[in-house]
């Protein structure tokens, strides 16, 4: 593995990190950020551009679980639950502060008309965003925007409200599984999620952004099948040499995200069986193969380290603009070929907001937070 430079990502942890693995991830972030701009065109999840859009979500679950697992299982046995907790908190926590931070400052500039935001008091909006900041899901009467989310001023955190749950199973129990456990409790929870996916009313995993509708059990389902499978894949692996693995993984992600629903409305559960078979199957191999890959020169090498840098950042930075993008098409009925040109500059704006706050504020904060 070429290591002329580890991504800034991953400098929390002494053991090297897979660039492959690190690249893929971005790869995912921007899958979301072209799934979450479609969504002002779509009328019902029917019809919604990168249609699966939301299986990143995930793909990032278990390479999650794969990189912990690489990373601290060796511990496992003499890690003590506060140190992982400081470690997960200080890798993950400034981020979600920033993203609370960018969803409230932007929120006025949302209005549209499936968003009231002018009959939001300002320290209705304040109080909302400290409970963002404290990773708090919304209740009914402080849900601001009026649309279900658990966290109304920036939606993707609903995600990082899962990864802190694994995180903790992981550190109080699933670390004490043996390998044999631990692959009953992943092929275990692989059923129930196939299942689920079968026979939910909306014939897909898009669950977790809202309690609704069984949404927290839907969004616990997710994370307890892909975070232990990525565990397991850890656990298991055996490197095997594949050649352009970085690029056959990363167009295996495009491709599994962006093709049309299967089944249309009188079919839902045939879109439910394409979500699970990513999960349950195209996704740990891409994981296993990606992991399995090399950077081999100084271009590919930088790629990943770029997308590695920028994933988590731009996963969380994004939707606050987005929501800006949003009520604007919709307040001047706008299409998407008449957008397109504000689109594109839509994600490379949320690539160079990640940027920025990765540089002046994550990493920098980070550090300091290590050193205490």
């Amino acid at each position: 593995m070429n290591s002329k430079r580890i991504s800034a990502a991953a400098f929390v942890d002494s053991k090297p990190h897979y660039h492959l693995l690190d690249g893929l991830r971005g790869v995912a972030a921007l899958v979301v950020i072209c799934y979450h701009i479609g969504e002002a065109f779509a009328t019902s999840f029917l019809d919604q551009v990168v249609n699966h859009g939301y299986l990143a979500v995930d793909f990032f679950f278990m390479l999650s679980g794969f990189v912990i697992g690489y990373a601290y299982d060796e511990r496992r046995e003499t890690m003590g639950i506060w140190a992982f907790a400081k470690r997960r908190l200080i890798r993950l926590h400034p981020m979600v502060v920033m993203g609370a931070l960018l969803g409230g400052l932007t929120f006025y500039a949302q209005g549209c008309e499936y968003w009231k935001v002018s009959e939001v008091s300002i320290g209705l909006l304040i109080f909302a965003t400290l409970l963002n900041m404290l990773l708090v899901p919304a209740w009914s009467s402080v849900e601001v925007r009026g649309f279900g989310e658990i966290f109304p001023l920036n939606g993707p955190t609903w995600s990082l409200f899962y990864e802190y749950i694994a995180n903790a199973l992981y550190v109080l129990a699933i670390r004490r599984l043996s390998t044999r456990w631990l692959a009953g409790c992943v092929f275990a929870t692989g059923g129930v999620l196939f299942a689920y996916a079968l026979t939910n009313e909306y014939g897909y995993l898009g669950a977790g952004w809202t309690f609704a509708d069984n949404g927290f059990w839907g969004g616990l389902l997710r994370v307890m099948f892909a975070f232990p499978a990525g565990l397991l894949l850890s656990r298991v692996f055996k490197q095997r040499r594949v050649h352009g693995a970085f690029w056959w993984c990363a167009l295996t992600v495009v491709a599994v995200t962006t093709i049309p629903r299967i089944g249309g409305a009188d079919h839902l559960w045939a879109n439910g069986i394409y979500d699970a078979l990513c999960v349950l199957l195209i996704f740990p191999l891409v994981v296993w193969i990606g992991a399995s890959g090399q950077t081999t020169d100084a271009f590919s090498t930088r790629l990943c380290n770029f997308l590695g840098d920028i994933s988590y950042p731009l996963y969380i930075v994004h939707y606050p603009v987005i929501y800006v993008y949003y009520a604007w098409v919709k307040n001047n009925h706008l299409t998407f070929c008449q957008t397109l040109p504000q689109a594109l500059a839509l994600v490379f704006g949320c690539i160079a907001l990640a940027w920025t706050c990765l540089k002046i504020y994550d990493i920098p904060l980070r550090r300091w937070l290590q050193k205490q």
